[in-house]
């Protein structure tokens, strides 16, 4: 190749890739485009398994994996790009880790392989066929991606916290009145 090498080709067709894959599960949910229940369907998804207020959620992830992953393919702020993808597939491997690892069985496999491309990317950087490179680094400089992650990990450590502890109380809740149910139907015996 001329004054391009290997690796950044193969840095373009993983930022292509992961970041085409991103932006549109960010579209599902935002516009309902290929297939998607946009911001409303999402949003009754989003409160069916704990994240509340459910559409705020939706807008979020999806704002998160479009943004995102349009950023990673276009190789446009990379570690904030990454961060952005990797904190919104913490979320969704969040949802799927209770049924195991593996994709087919509803587990968090999908979320965690493209969580793991995105902070790859982010840690890599964009390579030269990128618009960071073009414009200079600008929006790509090293101090950037320990301060994109770690503002990443502290949203999205206090956004999956607040949806377990709210799991954890409404299934205390379940208990509690499954309890009250069968002590009245015993008391009535």
């Amino acid at each position: 190749m001329t004054t391009y090498d290997r690796r950044d080709l193969g840095l373009l067709l993983l930022r292509l890739g992961t970041g085409g894959v991103l932006a549109a599960h960010g579209t599902q949910k935002l516009f309902g485009w290929f297939g998607g229940h946009g911001l409303e369907g999402t949003g009754q998804f989003m409160e069916s398994v704990g994240y509340t207020p459910g559409k705020a959620s939706a807008t979020a992830s999806g704002l998160a994996e479009t943004g995102g992953g349009t950023l990673l393919a276009l190789g446009l702020a990379t570690p904030a790009a990454g961060a952005a993808a990797a904190g919104a597939m913490a979320g969704a491997s969040a949802v799927h880790a209770p049924n195991g690892f593996f994709n087919q069985e509803g587990g968090y496999e999908y979320a965690a392989t493209l969580g793991l491309a995105a902070t790859g990317l982010a840690v890599a950087g964009p390579g030269r066929l990128s618009l960071d490179h073009a414009l200079g680094h600008v929006f790509d400089r090293g101090w950037m991606v320990p301060a994109a992650f770690a503002a990443t990990a502290a949203v999205t450590a206090v956004v999956v916290g607040a949806r377990n502890k709210r799991l954890q109380k409404d299934e205390q809740e379940k208990a509690a009145g499954q309890f009250e149910e069968q002590e009245a139907l015993f008391g009535e015996s």
